[in-house]
């Protein structure tokens, strides 16, 4: 059997093993889409107050993408300087908020919320973007 040939057939049983999650995935695509969105808002509301007198504050919101470790999640993290947060949505219907942490360093801690607990979620990421600004703005 060719190199090709033995990739091809490999590429077909993954893609076959992995068409079980595409429903689940694409689930927690359109829940990390919903929370990009009110992250991003709410970080730049934030940018928009600092950046008149202190643009070096500014924080980035990364675009939502496959999770760096779980292949059935999307993530997006936030970013200032060492600084970062990490929001990572499971196709196993939970939410994680990793972080606040300095890149290079061990990522934590973390909170996982159900999809169903929307209440607790939305007061946890208030908490966890308070606490991942006040990191990352202290001199």
């Amino acid at each position: 059997m060719s190199l090709n040939d033995r990739m091809e057939a490999l590429a077909r049983g993954v893609a076959e093993r992995e068409a079980t999650h595409a429903a689940d995935l694409a689930r927690a695509r359109v829940r990390a889409d919903v929370l990009h969105t009110q992250v991003e808002s709410a970080i730049g509301r934030f940018n928009e107050v600092v950046g008149v007198d202190v643009p070096h504050l500014r924080v980035e919101v990364s675009p939502p993408r496959i999770d760096d470790k779980h292949l059935h999640a999307i993530e997006f993290d936030l970013a200032r300087g060492r600084h970062r947060a990490i929001v990572s949505v499971k196709s196993k219907g939970e939410v994680t908020l990793v972080g606040p942490f300095r890149a290079g360093k061990n990522e934590g801690p973390c909170r996982s919320f159900p999809f169903s607990e929307e209440d607790e979620l939305d007061d946890a990421l208030g908490d966890f973007l308070e606490r991942f600004l006040e990191d990352a703005v202290a001199p």
